[in-house]
């Protein structure tokens, strides 16, 4: 008996979290990994890589965390996200403002014990820098007719950071500048479809997304958005020197998610539709991460 009531206690935390959810937890990890292998040390150390991503899951949990406290009176109203834990009760406003708690503390901690002392300094400006985007960006849907380029913003910062716990800088030229492009431009096109399964709650509600800004032109725009992004981190590849299976696997993983954006262009697409073409993101923006790996292997 005190299985099931421990697991039945801690499942709405977890999926305040979004841990049952992986895709979106692994989608912020993926830029993160084009950064530490697209810096001029690449491959970057096992432990560091590690320590990358346990910061990932605590910033990415904070930020779920944050939208849920920001939309706990919008979240019923929309078909989606009604069952989520806020939403439906199963977490009160004070256990969402401790685990975000918890969450923010863990991240602190990657940056001042888990990354190395060079640049410790550096990445401690950075995350604090990034901590008021990333908390603020659920608020955007209420006064930003894009709102979606406000979190690719915050994505960013998951180029930015790895890219200096690993070089000790951020002077990375092109190539730090086109890996972060990519991310945001990536980031703008798969959170714009995401928003579309929401469009007609949004316009009910009054609360504001990229999907309905853009209306009709979204597919065109998600589709240029998916190209821009393969181009902009095939350039940073090639300045840093890529080998033959990853300008192979970048091209296939490029590919897809074009087609994937001119799909989009189907009439009478549902939920599911844009559900299932958010995970495709993640398994094709992997493929990318995959080709930087084995293509800058020494």
């Amino acid at each position: 008996m005190a299985g099931p009531a421990i697991r039945a206690r801690w499942r709405p935390w977890l999926e305040l979290l979004r841990w049952q959810k992986p895709s979106g937890r692994l989608i912020l990890l993926i830029p993160a990994g084009w950064s530490l292998w697209l810096t001029p040390t690449a491959p970057p150390p096992a432990p560091l890589v590690g320590w990358i991503v346990i910061g990932g899951l605590a910033v990415s949990g904070a930020g779920c965390i944050a939208n849920d406290l920001w939309d706990r009176r919008i979240d019923p109203q929309v078909e989606r996200t009604r069952s989520r834990p806020l939403a439906a009760g199963r977490v009160s406003v004070a256990e969402a403002l401790a685990l975000l708690l918890v969450c923010l503390l863990l991240a602190l901690a990657v940056v001042l014990w888990g990354l190395p002392a060079a640049s410790r300094g550096l990445c401690l400006l950075l995350a604090v820098a990034a901590l008021p985007p990333v908390l603020l960006y659920p608020s955007a849907k209420r006064w930003f007719p894009y709102p979606q380029l406000v979190l690719a913003f915050c994505w960013g910062f998951a180029v930015l950071i790895p890219w200096a716990a690993a070089s000790g800088s951020l002077a990375g030229g092109w190539p730090l500048a086109l890996t972060w492009l990519a991310t945001v431009l990536w980031t703008f096109g798969f959170d714009t479809v995401y928003a579309m399964a929401d469009r007609e709650d949004d316009r009910r509600i009054g609360v504001r997304s990229s999907a309905l800004s853009l209306g009709r032109r979204a597919p065109l725009v998600v589709t240029l958005c998916y190209g821009a992004t393969g181009v902009a981190l095939g350039l940073a590849a090639g300045l840093q020197g890529l080998g033959p299976v990853g300008w192979l696997l970048g091209l296939i993983a490029a590919g897809g998610m074009v087609r994937e954006g001119w799909a989009l262009h189907r009439p009478g697409l549902g939920a599911a539709s844009y559900g299932r073409h958010f995970g495709h993101q993640v398994r094709l923006g992997g493929l990318l991460l995959l080709a930087l790996v084995l293509g800058r292997l020494p």
